[in-house]
C-alpha cells in the first residue's frame, strides 16, 4: 500500500511540474521556472504566476477532489456505478452558473459565476436534505439526488431553450464543457477553502467505509453512526464537488475511473482507496489538462470533453462486464 502511495505522489509531482511548463510559450524549462520563483517584470513570470500556477493548483485540488468523492460514494453505497454528481450537486452547481451567464452577472461582476454556482450547489443541499431526511437510506438517497439531477438539468435546457442572446447560450455552453483556462489565484482561494472542508469530511471515512463492507447491522455492532457517515458523505462532496464546478465547469467521468482502475491495487478495500483515488485523481485531471494544451492547441479542447472522451469508454466497459457476471 505505501508503495502505491508513493508511487502516485510522484507521478502527481512530475504531472505538476509538467503542467506548470508544457503551453504555448516557447520558454526553456529552467527560465520558465525562474521566472516563477522569483518573479519580476516582463511576460514570462506573469504567464508562469497568473496563468499556468493557478491551472496547476486547481487541476490538482479539483482531480484529488473527484477522486475522494468517487471513493467515497462508491464505498458508502457499495455500488461500483455510484460517482459524486449522483447526489444532483454538480448539475445544481451547472445551473447556477447558467443563470448567471443569461441574467449577465458573470459579466457584471467578476466572481458572480463561481458564486452563483455556489449558490446552486447549497439549494441542492438543502434539498437532499429535505427529501431524503434525516433517516432516509441510501435507496432514498438516490432517489433524491436522481430527482435533484434531473430537474437541475431540465431548468438548465430550458433557459438555454428560451435564451434570447445567441452569445449567452454559446458561453453557456461551452462554460458546461468544463476547462481551467484562464483561471487565476481568485479562483483558487475561492474554492480551495471550500474543498479543504470537503477533504476534512471524506478522509476520517476510512474506517467507517471499511466496516460497511460488513454490512450496515455489523457496522453499526461495531460502533459504526450510519447517520452520520451518510451525511458526511453526502456534505463532503457537496463541498467538493460543487466549489470545482464552480470554478471549472463541468468535469466528469474522473470520479468514476480512478477508483476503479486503483480498487484492485488496494485490495478493495475502500478506506485505503480514499487516499489512492484523491491522488489518482489529481494525475489524472492533471494528465488531461496538459493534454488539452498539446492536442489542438489552437482549437481550445476542452477539459471535460476529453474526460468523458476517455471516461465514457470505460463506463460502457464496467457496465458490460457487470452484466455479463450478474448473468
Amino acid at each position: 500500500m505505501r508503495r502505491l502511495y508513493i508511487i502516485l505522489t510522484l507521478l502527481v509531482a512530475a504531472l505538476c511540474l509538467g503542467s506548470l511548463l508544457i503551453g504555448p510559450a516557447d520558454t526553456g524549462p529552467g527560465e520558465s521556472l525562474i521566472a516563477l520563483l522569483t518573479g519580476g517584470d516582463g511576460p514570462l513570470p506573469m504567464v508562469m504566476r497568473e496563468i499556468r500556477l493557478p491551472r496547476m493548483i486547481l487541476a490538482l485540488a479539483i482531480g484529488a477532489s473527484l477522486g475522494l468523492a468517487g471513493a467515497a460514494m462508491q464505498g458508502y453505497l457499495r455500488n461500483p456505478l455510484a460517482e459524486p454528481g449522483l447526489i444532483g450537486v454538480s448539475a445544481s452547481a451547472a445551473l447556477g452558473a447558467v443563470l448567471a451567464i443569461q441574467t449577465g452577472l458573470s459579466a457584471a461582476f467578476a466572481l458572480g459565476l463561481p458564486l452563483a454556482a455556489l449558490a446552486g450547489a447549497s439549494v441542492a443541499v438543502m434539498l437532499l436534505l429535505a427529501l431524503a431526511g434525516p433517516r432516509g437510506g441510501s435507496l432514498t438517497l438516490i432517489l433524491a439526488g436522481i430527482a435533484i439531477s434531473a430537474m437541475a438539468a431540465a431548468l438548465t435546457s430550458l433557459v438555454l431553450n428560451l435564451s434570447p442572446n445567441p452569445f449567452a447560450a454559446n458561453e453557456i455552453v461551452f462554460w458546461m464543457m468544463g476547462s481551467l483556462a484562464d483561471r487565476s489565484m481568485v479562483h483558487v482561494w475561492l474554492a480551495l477553502p471550500l474543498m479543504a472542508v470537503g477533504w476534512g469530511l471524506l478522509l476520517p471515512l476510512a474506517r467507517p467505509l471499511e466496516a460497511l463492507t460488513l454490512g450496515e447491522d455489523a457496522a453499526s455492532s461495531m460502533g459504526v453512526h450510519l447517520g452520520r457517515v451518510r451525511w458526511q458523505v453526502v456534505l463532503g462532496t457537496a463541498f467538493v464537488v460543487g466549489a470545482g464546478t464552480a470554478v471549472a465547469g463541468a468535469i466528469g467521468f474522473v470520479g468514476l475511473v480512478v477508483p476503479h482502475l486503483l480498487r484492485p491495487l488496494v485490495g478493495s478495500r475502500p478506506g485505503p482507496l480514499l487516499l489512492a483515488s484523491a491522488l489518482g485523481g489529481a494525475a489524472m485531471l492533471l494528465a488531461a489538462d496538459i493534454a488539452v494544451r498539446v492536442v489542438l492547441p489552437g482549437r481550445d479542447l476542452k477539459l471535460g470533453v476529453l474526460t468523458a472522451l476517455i471516461g465514457a469508454p470505460f463506463f460502457l466497459h464496467l457496465v458490460w462486464r457487470t452484466g455479463r457476471r450478474g448473468t
